[in-house]
């Protein structure tokens, strides 16, 4: 009976020829060889077949099996009856001057897709971290045009330099469209001005930043700025917030006790709250008239920011702006003052769907990153970092 030899198969590169295979504890060895065929000399292009010599390389390729692959290729200089050059044989899994094959090379760059060290995944495929980084330094990100919708944010990078970095989505179509290396005005609006299709962008969405404002006034002064509602519906949590610490202070040390930890219960939907738990904020709201003011006018700003449209919107909020200015409660007025400087902005929310949501989710990755890798300060790699994760 004929066996059929599957090693080659198994390898997955074409048109080489097993010679032998073993394994030790820690890897697979496999030796192995070109079949000889006519080359064409990269100096005259005249056609040979004569061989000049023979010369081993190691080379890594990816792992199998659980464990390291390495492979022996026994490789032929041919020499050129024209012109007298030598030169080496030509493969299709292995670049010149490697000593790692193509796919192991790919494997490495893809790894960096995940939010994970360098050097674990360096330990990965068994080469240090600087090769690893020299791999992925060959991935490059570039931005070619603006989305429609645009979002802008910020987060904390620590990178080149800089405390904070700028991100730019496509809050639409939900894809990361490039990383700024500073959040300073005068540098977005000379990346910005760079593009051609800037009249194209029909929205920006941003939080309540006023360096983004004039940024997008000057640089899109066609289109809607929107206003992300959690960042307008988290400025009356915060006066609640304040509220609350203060009420605190005037309390006995038991009943400090007692209220310990309120917070998530002040701030949970009224809607959702369990029976224990509706009993005990009844209790803490009767130890004070300003908190019990506080929390109604909390509820009644985040009911309206549910509101259909804007004119049903603009009306709520027009009252509910009025209720907060009467309550006499100083911890309310920063809230309002924002809502009255970003009125119309925080309005063209409720026309429009788009959000920071997927932008805010893009950071919250960015910050897991950055733990996992206990900070990137080139920027240059944490900008493609990013991009390469999203992409």
């Amino acid at each position: 009976m004929l066996y059929e030899d599957n090693t080659a198969k198994l390898l997955g590169l074409e048109d080489v020829i097993i010679k032998k295979v073993w394994e030790d504890e820690s890897a697979h060895h496999i030796e192995l060889e070109l079949p000889r065929r006519k080359h064409s000399c990269p100096c005259c292009g005249a056609e040979t077949d004569r061989i000049h010599d023979y010369r081993k390389q190691k080379i890594k390729d990816i792992s199998a099996f659980g464990k390291d692959v390495y492979l022996y290729l026994r490789k032929r200089r041919y020499a050129c009856d024209g012109c007298g050059k030598r030169f080496y044989e030509k493969n299709s899994f292995l670049p010149r001057y490697h000593r790692m094959t193509s796919r192991k090379n790919a494997r490495i760059i893809e790894d960096f897709r995940d939010t994970v060290s360098a050097s674990y995944i360096a330990r990965k495929h068994n080469i240090s971290t600087t090769t690893a980084l020299r791999y992925f330094n060959l991935v490059n990100y570039s931005c070619k045009a603006l989305p429609e919708v645009l979002s802008i944010d910020e987060f904390k990078g620590n990178a080149g330099g800089e405390k904070y970095q700028t991100i730019l989505t496509d809050a639409r179509d939900r894809k990361i469209i490039d990383i700024l290396p500073n959040r300073k005005k005068a540098d977005m609006i000379r990346y910005f001005r760079r593009f051609k299709n800037r009249k194209e962008v029909k929205y920006v969405v941003i939080d309540m930043n006023p360096h983004f404002r004039e940024v997008a006034e000057v640089c899109f002064p066609q289109a809607t700025i929107v206003i992300d509602r959690y960042h307008v519906t988290r400025q009356a949590i915060w006066a609640l917030e304040r509220v609350r610490k203060e009420e605190q202070k005037h309390l006995s040390a038991d009943w400090r006790r007692f209220c310990k930890h309120s917070k998530a219960l002040l701030n949970k939907p009224p809607n959702k709250l369990k029976e224990d738990e509706q009993e005990k904020l009844r209790i803490i709201l009767g130890l004070s008239t300003r908190l019990e003011q506080a929390y109604f006018l909390k509820n009644d700003f985040l009911f309206l920011m549910h509101s259909p449209n804007s004119d049903v919107a603009e009306e709520l909020l027009a009252d509910w702006i009025y209720r907060a200015e009467s309550s006499h409660l100083p911890e309310f007025r920063e809230c309002t003052r924002a809502i009255h400087n970003w009125g119309q902005l925080i309005l063209n929310s409720f026309i429009v769907p788009f959000t920071n949501g997927y932008t805010e989710g893009c950071n919250n990755k960015t910050k897991v990153l950055k733990r996992v890798c206990y900070g990137l300060r080139n920027f240059h790699r944490f900008r493609n970092r990013i991009l390469h994760c999203a992409s």
